[in-house]
């Protein structure tokens, strides 16, 4: 009691200092859960707060993180044909995904929780915790190489424009973390579409380009590798000849199954040893990240298991079309490649944008399924299309539950 004690000592005053008291207050209840626990013979069992469920989700997404940020330093050093084996050059590539991801990660949360800060003391209300989840996913869903200003700048539209400006947290209508990325897919689709964007590191990705190296690589890790003695970041690494970028969809586009296993096998896939957004490549974490959410019940298992029943349902009627490579791709294979899996743990199960009735939660998981398949194999100009069917599908989910709700009314009534 004496820490919690300190704590309420040294609170500010909220009318005094409202900026000052808001971050107090998200501090505060960061490291005290809620002194209420219900009682009794009710069905709720657990004080359950909003800032322990969102933590759920972040823990869930770790796995993703780790191998995100060491991913994004073996693809640098695929691309120069050096330290192929997976874990050959460990200490080089980990650095090199630390040096990447960080500064992703520190402008994501510094602008988004800037701004959560700035409504909440505007509004005399406490720090709302829904930029938790969207904070973590947002630098999983990004290229390594993302400009950070184009970043910032879609983060301050994602959080204003599709949150603050509806309400706050639990009001939005569209996921926040999709909003970011689907602001930098039509302002700035150079940065995050085609071959040039999965690869970090170099000035471009074309045979004889130079690896762009800082001071960080040659100075502050050189100086600790070479006290260890192991190998240094070489300033004269270059993109080696033959050497494209692509990803398995792109390559699937071009020549079916056929043409993605001819660079990539299915271990590679399936652990995540390719180019593609930070988070979105090991399909082994992902799936582990939707257990914990299903079993911690914070995510509907309803939802995954529509997205994949669409997405079956829809590889079926392409497989039976087959006027291209790319529709011939079984649904086992499409699982292997892009982001599918990604979308269906962490983004499509948002509880404040998916549709809320039990039925509901098939017919959205059903639709994206179906619709985003569509998109990644027809639209020549963007193939995936987990991002805009979600947002789509976010937009109906409350149709949708109207009109499940209206069904269960007149049935009953019908039995009355």
């Amino acid at each position: 009691m004496g820490l919690l004690d300190f704590f309420k000592k040294i609170e500010p005053d909220k009318k005094g200092s409202p900026i000052l008291h808001t971050a107090y207050d998200a501090f505060f209840t960061f490291l005290f859960t809620p002194n209420a626990v219900s009682k009794g013979g009710t069905h709720i069992k657990d004080g359950m707060d909003l800032k322990r469920l969102m933590v759920t989700v972040v823990i869930s997404m770790q796995l993703c993180y780790l191998f995100g940020t060491y991913n994004i330093g073996h693809q640098h050093f695929v691309a120069s044909g050096q330290f192929l084996g997976f874990l050959e050059g460990f200490h080089l590539k980990l650095a090199h995904g630390l040096i990447k991801l960080l500064p992703v990660f520190v402008v994501t949360h510094l602008v988004g929780l800037g701004i959560e800060f700035y409504y909440a003391s505007k509004k005399g209300h406490a720090v709302e915790e829904g930029f938790l989840v969207s904070g973590a996913l947002i630098p999983l869903i990004m290229p390594p190489d993302i400009p950070l200003w184009i970043l910032a700048l879609s983060i301050v539209f994602a959080v204003i424009i599709g949150k603050e400006a509806f309400g706050g947290t639990g009001m939005n209508i569209w996921n926040i973390a999709l909003l970011s990325r689907v602001f930098i897919f039509f302002a700035y689709p150079l940065t995050i579409s085609g071959d040039q964007c999965w690869v970090s590191g170099y000035e471009k990705i074309s045979s004889g380009a130079s690896a762009t190296y800082g001071w960080w690589h040659t100075s502050f890790f050189n100086g600790i590798f070479e006290k260890l003695g192991l190998t240094l970041f070489d300033p004269a690494t270059k993109v080696a000849d033959g050497f494209s970028g692509a990803t398995p969809l792109a390559l699937a586009y071009e020549g079916g199954w056929e043409k993605v296993t001819s660079v990539f096998s299915e271990g590679q896939m399936l652990w995540g040893a390719i180019p593609g957004s930070i988070g979105e490549t090991s399909k082994v974490f992902i799936v582990i990240g939707a257990l914990i959410l299903i079993l911690t019940k914070v995510a509907s298992w309803r939802i995954m298991a529509g997205m994949i029943v669409g997405l079956i349902g829809t590889t079926w009627m392409l497989n039976a079309i087959g006027t291209t490579p790319f529709m011939q791709v079984t649904w086992t294979q499409h699982l292997m490649m892009g982001s599918f899996l990604f979308a269906m743990a962490f983004m499509a199960t948002d509880p404040v944008t998916a549709s809320t009735t039990n039925t509901g939660k098939w017919i959205y998981g059903i639709l994206i399924g179906f619709i985003g398949l569509l998109i990644r194999v027809m639209n020549p100009a963007y193939p995936e299309g987990w991002m805009l069917a979600i947002l789509f599908l976010n937009t109906f989910a409350p149709t949708i539950d109207y009109f499940v709700l209206e069904s269960n009314i007149q049935k009953r009534l019908k039995r009355a």
